[in-house]
């Protein structure tokens, strides 16, 4: 058995293709249809309360009986210092009053941690999901422990060589490998330490130095990535840009308009829209970045969709969260299941092709 088979059956699917967890845009609908198509749909849970998050679960598994993926953030906490959130917001006011209005007088942290998160773990514990999988890092080995007693498979998003050493003495099943193409928030622990490897090599490393079965993310948007990552060592692929055009994702008109556009060519990453580093279509908040530094993850992303909701209102997507990674003018408007056979398809023509070449 291939090691890319032997990752399916773990999974429970018969193709080697995982719909990335996008928090936001990754929907009910979405991770069924490519779960019953045959790859492994993925709930993005790091934004949702506990009894969202079950809700989410539950509406899946009414359109679905296979496994599906649901992803937690495992951030640590973020450093609150006021003088610092106050200049954040003082730099940002201008930007406020293009549309009359002002910043908020204080930030939130509108994200709960998984880690140290007993609520969210005894709902997992009692749903059961197939695979649960971290992202910013880990939640501890116990949790990791429990998780996998429950009968969870456990996944991490790793983006070093020394994440992913970490993530193995946690026991988790196996490591995403992030290269710095993907779209969407970096996986780092440490967002200070940010090596930047790109997805080819990442794999290479961690398939060269890990025991675990490695997952191959960033910048894949095609069956010839997908025969690529695999030649290099990857069991499966994951891709989370190439299904933000499914009708079934709830990226709205704005969003996927940019796609479309000269723009998607030019995708960058930057710390200022959240306070963690993510890649995405430029927008006006990637100008804000510099002194002062924003606040803490994920506090300075409060700030950030407090300025989107009054520019929003008057229809102006200027300052709108959109990610994507290097891959987005490859993106296919095609329906879920759709878009999962073209890869499969794509993927067996490109496998057949490099055999031949031999």
């Amino acid at each position: 058995m291939s090691i890319c088979d032997a990752l399916c059956q773990q999974l429970g699917i018969r193709y080697p293709i995982i719909q990335a967890p996008m928090a936001g845009v990754s929907t009910p609908a979405l991770a069924a249809a490519v779960t019953e198509a045959g790859g492994l749909g993925s709930l993005g849970l790091g934004a949702c309360g506990v009894d969202r998050a079950r809700e989410q679960i539950r509406a899946t598994r009414e359109l679905t009986n296979g496994p599906i993926n649901v992803n937690l953030f495992c951030h640590r906490p973020a450093d609150r210092d006021a003088g610092r959130e106050a200049d954040w917001l003082d730099h940002l006011a201008p930007r406020f009053a293009e549309f009359n209005a002002r910043p908020p007088e204080a930030l939130r942290e509108v994200y709960q941690s998984f880690v140290g998160h007993d609520a969210m773990l005894e709902m997992l514990l009692e749903e059961q999901p197939a695979v649960v999988s971290f992202h910013f890092g880990l939640p501890g080995r116990e949790v990791v422990h429990r998780l996998r007693e429950a009968g969870c498979m456990t996944l991490a998003c790793v983006t070093s060589l020394e994440e992913a050493e970490r993530a193995e003495s946690e026991g988790v099943d196996a490591l995403v490998a992030q290269g710095v193409e993907a779209g969407g928030h970096r996986g780092v622990f440490d967002p200070e330490r940010d090596d930047g490897i790109g997805t080819l090599t990442l794999v290479r490393l961690l398939v060269a130095n890990s025991r675990r079965p490695v997952i191959a993310a960033g910048g894949i948007m095609d069956g010839a990535g997908i025969a690529a990552a695999l030649l290099l060592g990857a069991s499966a692929v994951q891709l989370g840009t190439a299904f933000v055009l499914c009708p079934e994702s709830a990226a709205d008109a704005a969003y996927r308009e940019r796609f479309k556009c000269e723009e998607a060519n030019h995708t960058r990453i930057t710390s200022s829209i959240s306070g963690r580093p993510a890649r995405g279509f430029v927008n006006r908040l990637h100008e804000a970045a510099g002194d002062p530094a924003p606040p803490d993850y994920p506090v300075a992303y409060d700030a950030a969709k407090a300025l989107h909701a009054v520019a929003g209102a008057v229809d102006n997507h200027d300052f709108a969260p959109h990610w994507a990674g290097q891959g987005a003018p490859l993106a296919r408007e095609l329906p879920a299941a759709s878009l999962i056979k073209a890869l499969v398809e794509e993927w067996r023509n490109a496998a057949v092709s490099d055999r031949s070449m031999v």
